[in-house]
């Protein structure tokens, strides 16, 4: 079974343990700061619920990845695809299904590999995933 990570540790490659606690420090912070996101929701439509949106959205890729952890140990794209997956199918709201996409854009490429090249080359997969799911990406929205 793999440790968790120290707030204070340098990760040299990432690994399932590292996927597991960034998405839960991820559904923490959301939970944390939600209101305060609902609150300055007002562009491009003022619906107050983005931080809400996106909290859920992160609580089903958290509890997917939670799940994998239970039934086996996973490896790091096991991991990664299970949070991907576990936001699909939690996304609520445009937020949720953008954070879906860059979930997906991150596991496409850290299928492949985990190092720091990987990593760079995943979160830019994930930017054009997103704004590829977008109709008409608006700039100020959280494109």
């Amino acid at each position: 079974m793999s440790r968790a990570l120290q707030p204070d540790e340098e990760l040299v490659e990432l690994d399932a343990e590292a996927v597991r606690t960034w998405c839960a420090r991820a559904f923490d912070a959301l939970g944390r700061e939600r209101e305060e996101i609902d609150a300055i929701n007002v562009y491009p439509v003022a619906d107050g619920d983005t931080g809400t949106n996106l909290y859920l959205t992160a609580e089903a890729a958290h509890r997917a990845v939670e799940a994998v952890f239970a039934a086996s140990g996973p490896d790091t794209a096991e991991a990664v695809r299970a949070m991907a997956h576990g936001a699909l199918l939690g996304a609520r709201g445009n937020s949720g299904t953008i954070l879906s996409q860059l979930l997906r854009g991150m596991a496409t490429v850290l299928a492949d590999g985990r190092d720091g090249d990987h990593l760079a080359r995943a979160l830019a997969e994930a930017a054009r995933a997103a704004r590829q799911a977008v109709a008409r990406p608006v700039e100020g929205t959280i494109l």
